[in-house]
């Protein structure tokens, strides 16, 4: 069950109370029996990662955003010109 915090316009008495949602808002202040009204507070949500996005819902089968298509024309270019880089030593 939620809590909600009241505050009285008359007094400015101020308390949480524990209610149901389908409890009726308070309206009478315990102490002076003035107005009461309801203050909303900000909501403790914290979001960690890298974000939320539209696609992350979505399932991994499909990608919105498509790779470049690689060519065998690049590394035949580069081949033919001679320069390749060393391999690496095994050891």
């Amino acid at each position: 069950m939620p809590t909600y915090s009241y505050a009285c316009t008359a007094c400015d008495n101020r308390f949480d109370i524990v209610q149901s949602f389908s409890d009726d808002s308070l309206t009478e202040c315990p102490e002076c029996t003035g107005k009461l009204r309801k203050l909303f507070n900000s909501v403790g949500v914290v979001f960690k990662g890298s974000g939320f996005y539209r696609t992350d819902s979505r399932g991994g089968g499909s990608s919105t955003v498509s790779e470049p298509a690689k060519s065998d024309s690049s590394s035949s270019s580069s081949s033919s010109t001679g320069t390749s880089a060393p391999a690496a030593a095994a050891s």
